[in-house]
């Protein structure tokens, strides 16, 4: 004890000494307090079973059902690095490199060649490096200015390269980019998936921002993360196996520190995985939300007339700020997860490095003293200003031969210490991108995944809330929980559409109508009438193909021979011409035997001809949607229907805006083109243009019978007489029983006081 404190009684330190290990005493205490808990939350965040809680939430305009029922699904497709995301990069691997000779794998190969050549450049250079000392240290102004060229010509492949490297990782991306692009838009647009994902499945919110931003990140992504992985672990491999060969060819034993430097990178990747934030995860849902406030943009877009003829721009303003706070809030925590996580890892970072190069030193310290190998680096290091000036005088002309190998071994190996322990801190930092490639692959391969599933019929609506199974309580016979199975029958006839115990049912499982049963002959032309939601819509929608046959049987006409028209007609992006003849192409139209005479007998079908010259010919392109009226959208989509002849024409309310005597021309024109009509209208004056009558009550019930025209119209008039009727007695009702009130006196007809 006594000795403890003699030896306590001789240390003194000044006040400087003092501050600077009481500072940093404090800050080592300060960062033991902060890293503490984030790190023991990281490592017992994966064993806290508490995670029942319930929750609910409100996106994109549907009522998430309780956490403790999805947890399951959740756990299946929380990205991360783990097995499923290895099973989902061999998955897109295939769809990058469709074949085993392809453009793709070239460019991969000319990137990894000049990768490697990269490496071996630094080498090289490492190599030359040590060969210039040695010369100066030698006094060879000769050997020395040949060095120098060498080591400026050697610039010239090494700037190409590194070029090199850049653009072909770019290439790489953009390659990648269009395998996945043209794959993704050829399963988009087969089979009415491009409408069937968005209205019969719920998994994918926003399949616009999967198709654009996702598949560009997870390309960008990928190529970025192969060129920074390879190239920084072939100098690893390279450089070790230089320095162990160097180490050895001067007798020394490498094995040591090779085993110590392999247990220190070992150790530094448990702990930053241990601490590492699930990125994955982070960015998959950065880049939902990112997707969600471009759909609200295009939304206020769409719908920018109705929003300025209602004043609605607050709501909508502050509907747009909530979203851009959700995904502020989501960066935000993102910066501040990385803030932590980047200070934990270049701190082991450095600490790794240090102990690198310290242990790789031991390597060229070969069998010299300690003293006399800082002896000769010191010398070694002033010869580097004075050689020239000041020749270097020796006893023994072996000694400086000595000097200047040492010298030369010594700059060699410290340059390969750099590059390896440089290489080795970009491989452990690409961790946390390879988890944000988990983020971006997991989306992109769940996009694939719906369209696939899509086109085998295989629907999940994610959006069903315990609020709609609420409201369907009392009627739980029209409603279907749980997957819809698809067990009807749909066969392609020539003529005639036979329904036979095909039930309605929408995406939601709701059953509009049980089973309905009916036949549209040749010749047949159908009125379709009902109160809203009674399942009009619903039914052009299964004849149509967008809607699946779950039960019984459909025999109906190829799509080619069915022509929808609906309320507002869609207008593409091109010429006038190409509004007429959607979906066809001018060659389409050449090929039907077809010319611009034929088009404008057609609009003079529809009292369209005067726009040709209105809106200066027919290769004019405009924004039609915005040109044309909604009189004229109608009666350009009544245009296409007789451009295409179809035989059975589905409408739609698709003349609602066009005046009586037109809308008459019109539908007398199909009926004498032959053209089989299956209209939806409220509109008694297109009564006698039909044959059958199809009525839905709203309650699942429906009636198929003949139209007698003349009957129905007689009773729809005594409908409308005793409306008229009957509308002012609540009012009459109402001045009778003030006038009691006024009077004092009492009536028989006088109602309780409101």
């Amino acid at each position: 004890m006594s000795n403890i404190l003699d030896a306590a009684s001789k240390v003194r330190w000044d006040r400087a000494t003092a501050a600077k290990r009481a500072v940093f005493l404090a800050a080592a205490a300060y960062g033991v307090k902060t890293l503490y808990p984030i790190i023991c939350k990281q490592l017992c965040k994966d064993k806290d079973p508490g995670n029942n809680r319930r929750f609910s939430k409100t996106e994109n305009g549907s009522t998430c059902v309780v956490k403790s029922q999805i947890d399951a699904t959740h756990k299946k497709t929380s990205p991360g690095v783990n097995a499923e995301f290895f099973k989902q990069i061999l998955e897109l691997a295939k769809i990058l490199f469709p074949k085993l000779v392809s453009r793709e794998l070239g460019l991969l190969s000319l990137h990894s060649v000049a990768l490697i050549s990269r490496t071996f450049l630094s080498i090289y250079v490492a190599s030359l490096d040590g060969k210039i000392v040695k010369t100066i240290v030698e006094k060879k102004p000769k050997s020395f200015i040949l060095q120098l060229i060498k080591w400026l010509l050697i610039a010239i492949p090494a700037t190409f390269v590194n070029s090199a490297i850049r653009y072909l990782e770019c290439k790489l991306a953009l390659a990648f980019r269009t395998r996945l692009v043209n794959h993704a838009y050829r399963t988009y647009f087969t089979d009415q998936t491009y409408y069937k994902v968005s209205n019969m499945d719920g998994r994918l919110a926003n399949p616009d921002q999967s198709l654009t931003e996702d598949v560009m990140m997870f390309s960008q992504s990928v190529a970025h993360l192969y060129s920074n992985l390879t190239k920084p672990i072939l100098d690893v491999m390279l450089t070790s196996y230089t320095l162990i060969q160097t180490a050895r060819s001067r007798g020394a034993n490498a094995t040591g520190p090779t085993l110590l430097a392999g247990l220190v990178v070992f150790a530094t990747a448990k702990v930053l995985r241990a601490c590492s934030p699930k990125f994955g995860k982070l960015v998959a849902e950065e880049a939902h939300r990112k997707g969600y406030l471009r759909y609200v943009h295009s939304r206020i877009i769409a719908n920018a007339e109705e929003i300025a003829f209602y004043r609605g721009h607050k709501v909508e303003m502050r509907q747009l700020q909530k979203c851009y706070r959700a995904l502020a809030d989501q960066m935000n925590m993102i910066l501040s997860k990385r803030l932590w996580y980047i200070m934990i890892e270049q701190f082991l970072m450095k600490s790794q490095t240090l102990m690198a190069k310290t242990h790789q030193f031991c390597k060229v310290v070969y069998s010299v003293t300690v003293s006399v190998f800082l002896c000769d680096l010191t010398l070694s290091s002033g010869i580097c200003l004075c050689l020239f000036v000041h020749p270097l005088e020796t006893a023994d002309g072996q000694t400086q031969v000595l000097v200047s190998e040492r010298t030369e071994a010594f700059t060699t190996a410290r340059n390969l210490l750099a590059s390896g322990a440089d290489a080795i801190e970009r491989i452990m930092s690409s961790y946390k991108e390879v988890t944000e490639l988990a983020g971006y692959t997991a989306r992109v391969h769940n996009m694939f995944v719906v369209f696939e599933d899509v086109q085998r019929g295989i629907y999940k609506r994610s959006s069903l809330s315990a609020t709609t199974g609420g409201e369907k309580k009392s009627k739980p016979e029209m409603h279907i929980d749980g997957p819809l199975e698809i067990r009807g029958e749909v066969i392609d006839v020539d003529n005639g559409i036979v329904c036979e115990n095909v039930p309605i049912i929408t995406p939601n499982g709701d059953v509009v109508v049980s089973s309905l049963n009916f036949k549209v002959e040749e010749g047949m032309h159908l009125l379709i009438t009902g109160p809203n939601g009674c399942g009009k819509s619903s039914l052009f929608r299964i004849l149509s193909g967008l809607w699946p046959v779950y039960s019984g049987r459909l025999h109906k006409p190829s799509p080619q021979h069915m022509f929808y028209i609906p309320q507002r007609p869609y207008m593409s992006m091109g010429s006038l011409r190409d509004q007429v003849i959607y979906p066809d192409s001018v060659e389409d139209m050449a090929a039907r035997g077809l010319s611009d005479k034929d088009l404008e007998a057609i609009l003079d079908i529809v009292n369209l001809n005067h726009i040709v010259t209105r809106e200066g010919g027919w290769n004019t392109e405009l924004d039609w949607k915005d040109v044309l009226s909604g009189g004229e959208k109608q009666r350009m989509g009544m245009a296409r229907m007789f451009y295409h002849m179809p035989k059975y024409a589905l409408l739609d309310e698709c003349t609602s805006a066009v005046s009586i005597d037109v809308e008459g021309k019109i539908f007398q024109a199909a009926k004498d083109a032959g053209i089989s009509l299956l209209s939806i209208t409220h509109r008694p004056s297109l009564w006698k243009y039909h044959t059958n009558l199809l009525q839905f009550d709203g309650e699942g019930g429906w009636r198929f019978e003949q139209l007698d025209t003349a009957t129905r119209l007689s009773l729809t008039e005594e409908k409308q007489r005793l409306e008229a009727q009957l509308a002012g007695i609540p009012e009459m009702q109402h001045r009778l029983n003030e006038l009691c009130k006024i009077l004092g006196d009492d009536s028989v007809l006088k109602t309780a006081a409101e």
